[in-house]
């Protein structure tokens, strides 16, 4: 015979099991708004802190710059707050802008100049009659003759100039005025030859371009530029004081203090040697030197306290004169290589660390770099200042490998800049300077 449960403990039971009813249909409730929420989704990249979001890959998201989706109409309001939006990793950041200031912006221009730049050249540079035709005529093969060094850059801006597109034989239409005299030729030059008689010639030779045509006086010489790359070429334009302080100096990289230099006026152009040869790099991994010097002391102060505090150090090949090993191999093998003034601020060596890919580091104040408006030094070279020469270790050793392997990444894109050609092509030296004096065009002039 069965016994009857008492009613209390049956009321019990139902309203456990009521209970329980309602809890569960509440879960189900809230899993179906996760799964279908379209900022709470797990399938969302913003699900949680630990998915990665690649705003590239084919979410069909677009994002504004608040986080929220610009293809979704915002949700009703809710008890939970919308994911904080993604955030971007400095890293990538800088991989993305590379060695430029604003790439972007960089290369609009660059184009905007191509199609639009002209320079007129004044007709020495074509009379083989002139009695100093070899001041005035571009050189043969600069390539052929590695005795220019120093004043190869000079040399070859006139070559690629007149085998380029932006050479116009019409004036009227040229926004710059070129000066084809030549100082490397001057000075080697049995007439002139002196560092006096140089400015001289070049002073006679600015007064006859002023008296014969009429494009000099229309702008005071502000929009007419001249070349010239070391020692001697400083003290050309002293004896003109429209050339002195109105025409443009391209010269090969001098300091702000240089005399007769005007960091806002003039450009300071890679100083780059004669060389053909485009091999490949040696990879990071392949550089087992920290640091690599070659050259001479005298005349520099800052060389000889280089030599006294680091001469002897282990990680460092650092040499008084000529290296133990050949030039070139000490690019290659070092991580860093040092750029030290010697007589005068502007070597090659900066140039030649960038074709070896060595991330140069240039001791030197107030260096005005090469293409330094559109180049973002820092992120491919090390500047240090005077100084500091006895924090250099400690400096390069700072640097993480994640740091220097994008520094390096950066260097390799940046060799292109630093090459010349006889034909100038892409973003070569020639263009890249030519491209310094389009920054430069809003020159005011006198109507012709």
């Amino acid at each position: 015979m069965k016994t009857k449960r008492p009613p209390k403990l049956q009321q019990k039971r139902l309203l456990a099991m009521l209970v329980l009813a309602v809890l569960l249909s509440s879960c189900i409730a809230l899993f179906g708004f996760y799964k279908h929420h379209p900022y709470l989704s797990l399938a969302s990249p913003l699900a949680s802190e630990s998915s990665t979001f690649h705003p590239i890959e084919k979410h069909h998201h677009h994002y504004n710059h608040q986080g929220v989706s610009l293809n979704v109409p915002p949700p009703a309001a809710t008890l939970l707050p919308p994911a904080p939006p993604p955030q971007t990793k400095t890293v990538d950041l800088v991989l993305e802008t590379g060695p430029y200031h604003n790439w972007e912006l960089f290369a609009d221009d660059f184009q905007e100049m191509l199609q639009h730049l002209k320079i007129f050249v004044y007709p020495d540079i074509f009379n083989k009659s002139h009695p100093f035709a070899n001041i005035f005529l571009p050189h043969e093969n600069p390539f052929s003759n590695p005795k220019l060094g120093n004043y190869f850059s000079e040399h070859m801006f006139k070559v690629s100039l007149i085998h380029s597109p932006l050479l116009t034989s019409t004036p009227e239409k040229a926004h710059f005025f070129f000066l084809p005299f030549s100082i490397n030729n001057l000075r080697n030059d049995p007439q002139v030859h002196s560092e006096a008689k140089i400015s001289q010639f070049v002073a006679q030779y600015t007064n006859s371009i002023s008296s014969s045509f009429k494009f000099w006086n229309a702008s005071g010489g502000a929009d007419h530029f001249y070349v010239c790359c070391h020692s001697v070429g400083r003290e050309a334009p002293s004896k003109h004081h429209g050339l002195r302080n109105n025409a443009i100096q391209l010269t090969c990289c001098s300091s702000y203090f240089q005399r007769f230099y005007l960091s806002h006026k003039d450009v300071g152009i890679p100083q780059v040697w004669p060389r053909t040869d485009r091999t490949a790099l040696n990879p990071p991994h392949a550089r087992h030197r920290l640091i690599y010097f070659a050259g001479r002391v005298q005349n520099s102060h800052v060389r000889k306290q280089l030599i006294n505090l680091w001469g002897n150090d282990t990680q460092f090949d650092i040499f008084n004169g000529s290296s133990s090993l050949p030039y070139e191999e000490g690019f290659k093998r070092s991580k860093f290589c040092l750029h030290v003034k010697g007589y005068e601020v502007n070597t090659a060596r900066v140039s030649d660390a960038i074709h070896y890919g060595c991330i140069p580091v240039i001791i030197s104040n107030y260096y005005d770099l090469p293409f330094a408006n559109t180049l973002d030094w820092s992120k491919f070279s090390v500047v240090i200042n005077h100084q500091d020469i006895a924090f250099l270790k400690t400096k390069l050793l700072s640097i993480k490998r994640g740091m220097y392997l994008r520094m390096y990444h950066n260097l390799c894109k940046v060799r292109r800049h630093f090459v010349w050609h006889t034909t100038p092509r892409g973003y070569d030296s020639f263009y890249m300077t030519a491209y310094q004096l389009w920054l430069r065009r809003s020159t005011l002039r006198l109507s012709y």
